[in-house]
């Protein structure tokens, strides 16, 4: 074989490895992105909404909030009060501006479901659940509208793998009136009933 023809055949072979080198670095991103794409972000799969009991709320009057949490499909999170020691329950917290005070907060029991990531049947919450959490209004509490913040913590797993732990904020609108203010009762569909159980 001449120089020249030499020199063109490695030339070639060059060429193809490059291009099968480049092949292969885009099919591995595209592989990395359609991994990445099969799991949520961990702040998606709860999706909470904040109910009051009262509008308004009359100061030096207890009163209720209830957070109502979707979950997506395919998705569970451990219950508040959870199977195994290591496993980080759901939690519901406040963070009360002056005026208002926590009373008790009320958790649904969890389902117990077999997954293949553990020997142990879990506790979880699947579909939907309610958190409710009594309050009072102190009798100095300011007068007018204010957001009550919360935090929703949990971790969200599907039957094979965890996603990271996460902390999601979850307000309630509310509305104080002066003491023995007239007021009426709201979504009760919700306060009506006993705290309502994992569904």
């Amino acid at each position: 074989m001449s120089k020249k023809s030499h020199h063109r055949s490695v030339t070639v072979r060059s060429a193809c490895t490059a291009v099968l080198a480049a092949l292969f670095s885009f099919t591995g991103a595209s592989w990395t992105i359609l991994a990445a794409q099969e799991l949520p972000s961990p702040a998606a799969v709860a999706s909470p909404r904040a109910y009051v009991s009262l509008s308004p709320v009359p100061r030096d009057h207890e009163f209720e909030i209830a957070v109502v949490v979707g979950i997506m499909p395919g998705f569970h999170m451990n219950a508040n009060k959870v199977s195994l020691d290591y496993l980080i329950p759901t939690t519901l917290t406040a963070t009360l501006p002056a005026g208002f005070k926590e009373i008790k907060t009320s958790y649904p029991e969890g389902k117990t479901l077999k997954l293949d990531f553990s020997d142990t049947p879990l506790s979880v919450y699947t579909g939907s659940f309610t958190v409710r959490i009594k309050l009072s209004a102190n009798p100095d509490a300011p007068l007018g509208k204010h957001s009550l913040p919360f935090s929703l913590r949990y971790q969200a797993c599907n039957d094979t793998s965890c996603l990271p732990p996460v902390k999601i904020p979850v307000t309630a609108a509310i509305e104080v009136a002066p003491a023995g203010a007239k007021t009426r009762a709201m979504s009760p569909e919700i306060f009506s009933a006993q705290p309502i159980r994992n569904k």
